[in-house]
């Protein structure tokens, strides 16, 4: 299976998994939505910032996922995983505000990590608001 997942440019996490400093990619959801239950061990991931080409390219090396009790049981969770996910220790406000509320947590672990040629794609059928796609063939996706 192929996945596409969008960063948040702000955040700027794609320098940190081309250095090796990001590990894994979280998500954070209020319902199990992609890729919950729709992500195994040698998927591809292609990665993009929002607004831009997808530009890198890695391999599925393990997945978990978690539901969430509260905010404190968030909290635990990041901390413990913030230099894998983010590449610090420091968990920065926006991150703190952005996982608040969730009921779903998925950790995507990954390697054999690759620039690749640039491509857009047509996120069409899968919602404006979508952040990770879900496909078996990244090709029918590409602008």
């Amino acid at each position: 299976m192929n996945h596409v997942v969008i960063m948040k440019k702000r955040w700027e996490l794609i320098p940190k998994i081309l250095s090796g400093k990001k590990t894994i990619e979280s998500r954070w959801y209020k319902n199990k939505v992609a890729p919950w239950n729709r992500i195994s061990f040698g998927d591809t991931l292609y990665f993009k910032d929002s607004g831009d080409l997808v530009k890198v390219k890695a391999v599925v090396d393990g997945v978990e996922q978690i539901e969430i009790s509260d905010d404190e049981y968030a909290l635990k969770i990041i901390k413990e995983r913030s230099l894998a996910d983010l590449g610090t220790i420091d968990i920065p406000e926006d991150v703190l505000h952005y996982i608040s509320g969730k009921m779903y947590a998925i950790f995507v672990s990954f390697r054999d990590v690759e620039v690749i040629q640039s491509f857009d794609i047509d996120k069409k059928g899968f919602g404006m608001q979508s952040a990770w796609l879900v496909c078996e063939d990244v090709d029918l996706l590409k602008k």
